[in-house]
């Protein structure tokens, strides 16, 4: 515990108002209510990671809470680990951008979860203890089928924090006036202190209470929007259309060019330019919801099926509410910040912080800087609660997935397989860290697509085949979930975000954005064809097996023997 109290207090002089000025030399970019509101956010939060250490000590309670969450907290928190800041900071920030694009993602995000719900969250409670391949896993040969989800689950876990990286990077810039590497290194330590110590507990918590703030901050701001237009959507898109008009007159455009440009902002094709690339990106957004191994684990936090079910119908609610109050936050910005000079740099003309930062400077312009500081505390626990999932997710892959379940064949020593999961924490926290500085200029929304695409292209259809095809067998799923994922990984590279925005080079090789219309099929033909052709022994174990695994995922016989083991 001490070393927990020392680590603590580390992280709260960091985000001490002292400690922001002295990283920058000067006071004149800190935002003093907005310092002080999120130091007492860290201290709470710091406070329930402390109540959280006490309470775990083996690994059921540092991966699952000991299965002690009810549906509507896990509801809550699961809402919580999904309104991440691709949500918060970047569709509103995509929305204030290109407008009408912006709000695929928004329907995207949101109508995974039907999936989730009737194919998905019983089964996946009464299949597994911790993780997502503990159900993949069921019936087949445990070393190849965890192998490849480690694989893929890793490289979904760590796009997924970049995009949270960049967004808390910018956001701590803006508000403290921090150079942007020792923000996100500030983030790196918090997240590190709170999964650390106090597993999935405290990450539980943190989520309920950041979900819960975030839901009232967007709300507030929504409300705010539409008062300010008179309650009117015509007067949003009208207004809106006006105010991107006049920022490019301001920028030289002719009036007939600034005219049309800013009605491009109410039609598709200003994000996503052809049918190809919006059918690939709807995909990821759709499919891979049900392949994400942090919102996945959150199913083993509750006691029985039911209750999953019952949490998804809570996150369902909360977080079509949340996406819902999205489209008026980013037409609200293009009005009240896209006009204003306050909110851009004089010498550049670019947003302060970056595009990423348009709802926090929306939160400014509609309550002044002490509710931008209460905003800024929010997307930061925002951006906390989900890297704590995320880590506490790739530990749990590193440790139970591949030590436990691998390496010592499901009888591991669990004082180190908990010793292990630490060491994880540490170093996914210093390679986050890394990557959140390497892709800064990156949209976190964006970002986070790329996660969703990797999850769509090899976790979901390693999970959906192999509860509900008979035939499925262990190297249909361990090829088909790692050539899913490696796909979407190369054609990733190849496309244009990477090989031209970040390589540098003058023409992509791979021409859409996102690879998920190629790389999810994929997936799905690679587990179908060897599992066809598989005349093996384990192959005819597989199958014969697929009865008993049917029964308990149907009926949950076995599953709370299993999960207390």
């Amino acid at each position: 515990m001490s070393v927990f109290l020392r680590s603590a207090a580390v992280c709260a002089l960091l985000a001490t108002p002292a400690a922001a000025l002295a990283a920058t030399g000067s006071g004149s970019g800190a935002n003093l209510p907005a310092i002080v509101t999120f130091a007492i956010f860290i201290a709470i939060t710091l406070g329930i990671t402390w109540w959280a250490a006490r309470k775990t000590h083996t690994t059921a309670e540092f991966y699952a809470a000991g299965g002690g969450i009810t549906g509507r907290q896990n509801g809550l928190a699961i809402a919580g680990d999904y309104m991440s800041a691709a949500s918060f900071l970047g569709i509103s920030a995509l929305i204030f951008a290109d407008g009408y694009d912006g709000l695929i993602y928004s329907t995207g995000f949101l109508v995974g979860w039907p999936i989730i719900l009737f194919l998905l969250a019983e089964r996946l409670r009464n299949l597994g203890r911790y993780t997502f391949a503990d159900a993949a896993a069921f019936r087949f040969g445990q070393a190849p089928v965890r192998l490849s989800s480690t694989f893929s689950s890793l490289t979904v876990i760590l796009f997924y924090l970049i995009a949270q990286m960049v967004g808390a990077g910018q956001l701590i810039h803006l508000l403290f006036g921090m150079p942007y590497a020792y923000a996100v290194g500030t983030v790196g330590l918090a997240m590190t202190i709170y999964v650390l110590f106090g597993g999935m507990i405290a990450t539980t918590w943190v989520q309920i209470i950041k979900a819960v703030l975030l839901l009232g901050c967007a709300t507030f701001m929504t409300f705010a929007v539409l008062y300010h237009i008179g309650f009117s959507f015509d007067a949003l898109f009208s207004q809106a259309v006006a105010a991107k008009a006049a920022i490019a007159r301001a920028g030289g455009a002719e009036e007939a060019v600034a005219a049309q440009s800013a009605l491009a902002i109410l039609a598709p094709g200003g994000f996503i330019k052809d049918p190809a690339s919006a059918i690939s990106l709807g995909m990821a957004l759709m499919f891979g919801t049900a392949g994400l191994p942090h919102v996945l684990m959150r199913f083993f936090t509750v006691p029985d099926a039911k209750t999953a079910r019952t949490s998804v119908l809570w996150a369902t609610g909360w977080i079509g509410y949340f996406y819902l109050l999205t489209f008026v936050i980013g037409f609200g910005a293009i009005i009240l910040v896209g006009g204003n000079p306050k909110f851009f740099d004089a010498n550049t003309g670019a947003m302060l912080g970056g595009v990423n930062m348009a709802a926090i400077h929306l939160a400014e312009a509609v309550g002044g800087d002490v509710f931008m500081g209460f905003v800024s505390a929010v997307a930061f626990a925002t951006i906390l609660a989900v890297v704590s999932g995320l880590t506490l997710s790739g530990a749990s892959t590193i440790s139970h997935d591949l030590y436990a379940s691998v390496l010592r064949k499901g009888n591991p020593d669990p004082v180190a397989e908990l010793r292990l999961s630490r060491i994880t924490v540490l170093a996914l926290a210093i390679i986050a860290v890394v990557l959140g500085i390497a892709f800064e200029k990156q949209n976190v929304a964006f970002m986070v697509s790329l996660a969703f695409a990797v999850a769509a292209s090899s976790n979901f259809p390693a999970l959906l085949l192999s509860m509900l095809w008979k035939d499925c067998t262990t190297r249909g799923v361990a090829w088909g979930s790692a050539t899913g994922a490696l796909t979407a990984v190369v054609l990733t590279v190849l496309s244009p975000t990477i090989w031209v925005a970040q390589l540098g080079a003058r023409e992509a090789i791979f021409p859409i954005a996102s690879p998920t219309l190629i790389s999810m099929p994929l997936g799905f033909l690679v587990i179908w064809l060897i599992s066809r052709t598989d005349r093996s022994t384990r192959a005819a174990r597989d199958r014969a097996g697929y009865l008993a695994q049917r029964v308990r995922s149907e009926t949950g016989l076995g599953a709370a023997t299993a999960s207390n083991h």
